[in-house]
């Protein structure tokens, strides 16, 4: 539908933000003495299954901001879940005391 404008909406990633440090192996490279190499990676589970992407420095950032944008949704959806559960209590408290409720 042409009507309907385009909203870019904030990415939202669920998983932990890591760093991998690995030595690459090569005997005259600096990590064979010295630090590994570190690389920033996202891991989630997929399928029951635990994923990795590799991140570019550049991404970091982004992919943080996602992660906490997920968490903060996350949060709300509970808040929200947990609030009907009340009021569900709350109303059927009210009735008339049977336990088929009120349609």
């Amino acid at each position: 539908m042409s009507c309907i404008v385009s909203r870019s909406r904030p990415m939202l990633l669920r998983g932990t933000l890591t760093t991998f440090r690995r030595r690459c192996g090569k005997a005259t490279c600096r990590c064979a003495t010295g630090e590994p190499h570190e690389s920033p990676a996202l891991t989630f589970t997929e399928s029951g299954r635990t994923k990795t992407v590799t991140l570019a420095a550049s991404e970091v950032a982004e992919v943080t901001a996602a992660l906490a944008a997920y968490e903060a949704a996350r949060a709300e959806l509970e808040a929200a879940a947990q609030a009907g559960l009340v009021k569900l209590r709350n109303r059927r408290q009210g009735g008339s005391g049977s336990e088929g409720g009120r349609r």
